[in-house]
């Protein structure tokens, strides 16, 4: 069956899209700046939830050190479903599946306000998790709709948003989590998402384009199911054990499904996605560099946080001399002095300024996501004017040098804050030149599965990233040597604080995968002209 795509054109529009070329700049703005503010749902949460998670681990005791899902199944669910919702916005319409995500995405706030188990809280989070497909969407809409020479521009716009995630969500996260509790975030998601939900419903056009085919669900599954078995090993394997055959086994039926995926999508006659398109080295590509770059991503948003959240040696110490103190009153009945109470560190720790959220929001993420929001919008725009693959290479070049300045300088808040900021303009740069690259590469009608699937990507290096990380905080524990008086000292690991060479190694990691998507940058043939907006397809 042909996958020529139908021509649904709004009434007085020359372009089978819909495009708004003969609209006013306010017109086209307008629909841009709500397309970008209900893509920013997902950004949202990532960056409110990843800096509450402390603060939501006491309500649910039962989760212990699974209390991270928090934060994976979100990209683990994401990474599964945005092909295949990319894949339904491109056959049934970009708009629709738009709002479709944005009522799963209040579904899932609700859930998660209310809940007080931790089951029915991961549930809710999976269906917010639907959201991240906006962006994979945004992408086919943005294309399908602007102006063709507004489109790096607005791609880049949309990929690190106005600001809302960027500069309010740490603020706001953190005030609300002070002054109420972490519940307080979900009901503003909530009451964000139920405001622009109708703008997008009157403001934003439907593109007309449509492609011609049933939705592949053999294909669809193998994919959805296959990605998430590998990232369910990859986040657990550290706890089952990598080499234990009952770990390894999802590993490999993740594996072996995604190789059905491909196999039966070469012999499908109407494919969720072309093998061939997905295989052509402009696509591939793009998600080589995807896959090691999420390493950074994913790495960078975990330690900065536990870098400067956690309380200092000193405080940490008292907390301990303190603790020591009432418990050996109670058992014993008589008071004990805390000078009678030895602490020392084995090994010691260097970092941690015991921040607030709202300090950890003012002193160093409202400054990395100021430099990202614009380093995007000029990305964007630099990407019209010399190609996408010259802003990437300097994104990338970026990326390597602020992971080996943060393995080889203080974990200070000065210097953290200092390097975030080359970081943000890498981050901005990064996320919008490789969706540019990729509506460069491919024809319009397979749009939404192609950003999709750099989607997955994506999240799957930012959860290996995680779980490498994690295993190396894991395997360096900061324990406790408590003396009592004449009493032999008793050890035991501090939960949540964790040697200096634990970060140092996470850095070193991703150093090294910067380095790989570095040189599948430079080697990249595609992205050296200037971006068109996709007008080659």
């Amino acid at each position: 069956m042909s996958t020529t795509p139908t021509t649904a054109p709004p009434e007085g529009s020359g372009d089978p899209t819909g495009r708004l070329d003969g609209a006013s700049k306010a017109r086209i703005f307008t629909v841009l700046t709500v397309i970008v503010l209900f893509t920013e749902v997902a950004p949202l949460q990532y960056t409110m939830v990843s800096a509450a998670l402390q603060k939501i681990g006491p309500a649910f005791p039962s989760a212990g050190a699974n209390l991270t899902w928090a934060i994976i199944i979100f990209g683990l669910i994401g990474a599964a479903v945005s092909p295949l919702i990319g894949k339904m916005a491109d056959i049934w319409g970009k708009k629709r599946m738009f709002l479709v995500c944005g009522g799963f995405f209040l579904v899932g706030c609700l859930v998660c306000a209310t809940t007080s188990s931790w089951g029915v809280f991961l549930a809710g989070r999976a269906f917010q998790a639907i959201a991240i497909a906006t962006a994979v969407i945004a992408y086919g809409l943005i294309r399908d709709l602007l102006p063709r020479h507004l489109v790096p521009l607005g791609i880049g716009i949309t990929s690190t948003g106005l600001g809302f995630s960027a500069l309010i969500a740490p603020v706001l996260g953190g005030w609300l989590v002070d002054n109420h509790s972490w519940r307080a975030i979900f009901w503003f998601l909530f009451i964000y998402t139920l405001v622009v939900f109708p703008l997008v419903w009157f403001l934003v056009p439907e593109s007309g384009l449509r492609t011609r085919e049933r939705l592949d669900i053999v294909g669809a599954a193998l994919l959805a199911i296959g990605v998430g078995l590998i990232l369910v090993y990859v986040d657990k394997g550290q706890d089952w054990g990598w080499s234990r055959p009952s770990a390894w086994l999802w590993a490999v039926a993740g594996v072996v499904l995604v190789a059905a995926f491909v196999a039966v999508e070469r012999r499908a006659t109407q494919p969720i996605m072309d093998m061939k398109l997905l295989f052509d080295p402009r696509v591939s590509t793009v998600l080589v560099v995807g896959l090691f770059a999420g390493f950074m991503v994913g790495v960078h948003s975990y330690t900065m946080g536990y870098l400067t959240l956690t309380p200092p040696e000193d405080a940490t110490r008292s907390l301990v001399v303190q603790g020591t103190v009432d418990t050996v009153t109670k058992l014993t009945g008589q008071p004990v002095p805390p000078q009678a109470v030895n602490v020392t560190f084995d090994p010691g720790y260097s970092y941690g300024e015991g921040w607030s959220l709202m300090e950890y929001a003012t002193h160093l993420a409202i400054w990395l996501g100021l430099v990202a929001m614009i380093a995007g919008a000029l990305a964007g725009a630099w990407s019209r004017r010399v190609g996408a693959r010259l802003p990437l290479l300097l994104a990338l070049v970026t990326f390597v040098a602020t992971a080996v300045l943060y393995a080889l300088t203080p974990h200070e808040w000065v210097w953290l804050t200092l390097l975030s900021i080359p970081f943000g303009i890498a981050f901005g740069a990064y996320y919008a030149t490789a969706p540019n690259l990729i509506i460069e590469a491919v024809p319009a009608e397979q749009q939404g599965v192609s950003a999709g699937m750099l989607g997955v990507m994506q999240s799957m290096g930012v959860a290996i990233g995680l779980a490498i990380s994690t295993a190396f905080l894991n395997a360096n524990p900061v324990k406790a040597v408590v003396a009592v008086g004449p009493q032999p000292p008793a050890t035991s690991e501090i939960n949540g604080i964790f040697a200096d060479n634990a970060y140092e190694l996470s850095f070193w990691l991703v150093a090294g995968t910067s380095v790989v998507a570095l040189v599948a940058a430079y080697l990249m043939r595609h992205g050296r002209t200037p971006a068109t907006g996709g007008s080659a397809h």
